[in-house]
Formats: structure tokens, C-alpha cells, sequence
């Protein structure tokens, strides 16, 4: 891609006039080192030189003529073919420039293959990266602020109905609020996970557990969350008494936001099965639902943050919320964190996602 920057001082708006009074000439490109580059430099100047010495001195021009003409001819040359070689270089220090001003759509032109054009290759990738980085972080303001905003309000409406005596302090009114509290409560752990996964947190609190009575428990826990939608939970586990070292906690970040997802994208009067199994040295958890399924464009990808599939349209009877984009990315991590993998399973109808754990925790750096 070409690079056309704009500079805000005088000295870069003068460049594009600089750029078409001396042309971008890069015939060496195809030297894989920055030394042959200049060695040829070296080589083809002092080649003219004399070639124009001696043509000169043969053609009957004296000394003061010819030296001075194959000087100019020489640093002529090299100045056209320096221009080339940095020319990569000039750009990405119009392109920092840039990007202290917060625009990060400048790319350098890469066409060499020395150290340069691998330097400029590099400085894009960085480049799309900060990008990458500079929009999740406004996709992330956008999307904290939504909905913190939402709870809020309701909130708000709720208390000052109650405080004009507008409406009764009823069970009913007490539990709306409590709702959207738990709302805020779920966002805000959220943010601290994912403030984690930021600083590379990686403190595991290992124990043998009982996946049965712990599945169950963590389901139970999120029942009231399927907003009147009837959804029947199924917990299944082979052979019941199956057992994990795993930090609970962590694990019951997984199980939570999975059903949570499930939930989500449930139909009314759907079913959410949870089950696990043994598979060798490994414990297999898999959370299944009745939704419109993860489009193959978007298995991959969901559990990048702040990433939301986009492949399948939800059918009007398959309500849901939207999400953050970040549960899914908390459900990877902590898998992560104990050795194991999460994917998107193949499956007829609704979402299939299966999590891979080992039975016997194995510390970092250890066989």
C-alpha cells in the first residue's frame, strides 16, 4: 500500500512538493541486505565516476571539467538511491507523528526485503495492532457505558417511585432492584476479570472438586436469570461422582459464563444442558442450548474480546440480550489458565461449546 502522509508542521506539508521534484526510485529492493545495498551504492558511483573521467579525459576535456562532472554525476546518483533506501524510514516518522494525533490509518510502504522493509513490515503490524487496541478500547467505553447506564436508570426510576410513594415497597418492586443490582454487580466483575487478564494474573487456588453437586449448584444460581423465558436446565454427569483439581472459583467463571450465553440466546421454553464426562486424563464440560447456533465465521473469534458473533440471525422467538463481548473472553482465559481448551462443537441445532480440562492439575513449568 502506498503512503501518502499529512504532517501538521511546515516542514512535512513541504514534503509532497520535495516527493514529486525527486522521485521514490528503489531499483534495489530485491537485495535482502541493507550492507549489499550500499555496497552496490558505492560500487555504481565510483563505477560513473570513472567512466565520466574517462570519457571526458579522452574527449580532450581537461581535469577541471571532468572531475567536477563525475563528482556531481556520483553524489547525484547516490542521493537518488538513498532517497529509496530510507524512504521507508521517513514515513514511519510521519506516521508516529500521526499517531501521537490519534490516527492510526497511516501504513508505511514496504517493498524491500533488507532490514528496512522488514523494520517497515514490523511497524504496520504494529501499527494494526494499536488500531486493534485504540478501537476495542472505544468499543469498550461504548459498551460499559450502555450498560451501566441501563441498570442505573432503573435504579433511579424504581427508588424515586418508592421515595414519592408512587408505588409500594412490595416484594415485587424490591426484587426489580435487586435484579438490576445483580446487573451491576455481574458488569463490574466483568471489568475486574478482565483487569486481570490485562496484567497477566495467573494465581490458581487448586482443590479437588465434585463436578455433580458444583455444576448443579452453579446452575441453580442462575435460574432467576432466564427472564420469565421457561427454559428447563439439565445437569448431567458421568459417573456422578467425577472429580477435577481445579480452583473453584475460576471454574465457576467458565460454568456461569457459558449458562449465562446459553441463556442469552435460548428460545422460550428452550433447554440448557450442562453435562461432563471423563476422556482419558481429561474432563470434558459441555454446554449446549436451543438458539440459533455460532455461524463457523465466528467460532474462532467469539472468544477474542469484546468480539460478538454476527453470522446467524436471531429467529424472533430466540430473544436475546446482546452481551459485552467479554464473558467469552473470561471463559478462555481461565481455561488457559488451567491447561486446557474451549471451542465451538459441532452441532444440529444451537450452540455447542466444549471445554477441555485436565483431571490432575499440572503446574506451569513442571513435566
Amino acid at each position: 500500500m502506498s503512503f501518502h502522509p499529512e504532517a501538521s508542521s511546515s516542514e512535512h506539508r513541504h514534503a509532497p512538493k520535495l516527493r514529486a521534484s525527486i522521485p521514490d526510485v528503489r531499483p534495489l529492493d530485491r537485495a535482502r541486505s541493507m550492507k549489499v545495498k550500499l555496497s552496490l551504492v558505492v560500487l555504481i558511483s565510483v563505477t560513473l565516476a570513472v567512466i565520466i573521467t574517462w570519457l571526458g579525459l579522452r574527449n580532450g576535456l581537461g581535469p577541471t571539467k571532468t572531475f567536477p562532472l563525475a563528482i556531481f554525476v556520483s553524489l547525484a546518483f547516490t542521493l537518488l538511491i538513498s532517497r529509496g533506501l530510507t524512504s521507508p524510514l521517513r514515513d514511519m516518522t510521519v506516521a508516529v507523528r500521526a499517531m501521537a494525533d490519534g490516527d492510526y490509518s497511516q501504513r508505511v510502504r514496504a517493498t524491500s526485503r533488507d532490514e528496512v522493509g522488514q523494520l517497515a513490515q514490523a511497524f504496520n503490524a504494529m501499527t494494526e495492532e494499536i488500531a486493534t487496541a485504540d478501537e476495542a478500547r472505544r468499543y469498550l467505553i461504548a459498551i460499559v457505558s450502555h450498560e451501566l447506564r441501563t441498570p442505573v436508570a432503573a435504579l433511579q426510576a424504581q427508588l424515586e417511585n418508592l421515595v414519592d410513594g408512587v408505588v409500594e415497597p412490595t416484594p415485587a418492586t424490591m426484587n426489580t432492584a435487586l435484579i438490576q443490582t445483580e446487573r451491576l454487580t455481574r458488569l463490574i466483575s466483568y471489568l475486574l476479570d478482565l483487569s486481570r487478564i490485562e496484567a497477566g494474573a495467573a494465581e490458581l487456588h487448586i482443590e479437588d472438586l465434585g463436578l455433580k453437586d458444583f455444576l448443579q449448584e452453579a446452575v441453580d444460581s442462575l435460574t432467576m436469570l432466564d427472564a420469565g423465558k421457561g427454559i428447563d436446565f439439565v445437569v448431567a454427569v458421568t459417573p456422578e461422582d467425577l472429580t477435577v483439581q481445579t480452583d473453584p472459583e475460576r471454574l465457576r467463571q467458565i460454568v456461569v459464563n457459558l449458562v449465562q450465553n446459553s441463556i442469552r440466546h435460548s428460545p422460550y421454553d428452550g433447554t440448557v444442558t450442562v453435562s461432563a464426562h471423563a476422556d482419558g486424563h481429561e474432563v470434558v464440560l459441555e454446554f449446549l442450548d436451543q438458539g440459533p447456533g455460532i455461524a463457523k465465521e465466528d467460532r474462532e473469534r467469539i472468544f477474542q474480546r469484546f468480539a460478538r458473533g454476527t453470522g446467524n440471525t436471531t429467529p424472533a422467538n430466540h430473544p436475546s440480550s446482546g452481551g459485552t463481548g467479554i464473558g467469552l473472553a473470561i471463559v478462555r482465559w481461565a481455561v488457559d489458565l488451567h491447561g486446557g481448551t474451549v471451542s465451538v462443537l459441532p452441532s444440529k441445532h444451537g450452540a455447542r461449546i466444549g471445554v477441555r480440562l485436565p483431571r490432575e492439575h499440572v503446574p506451569p513449568g513442571s513435566e
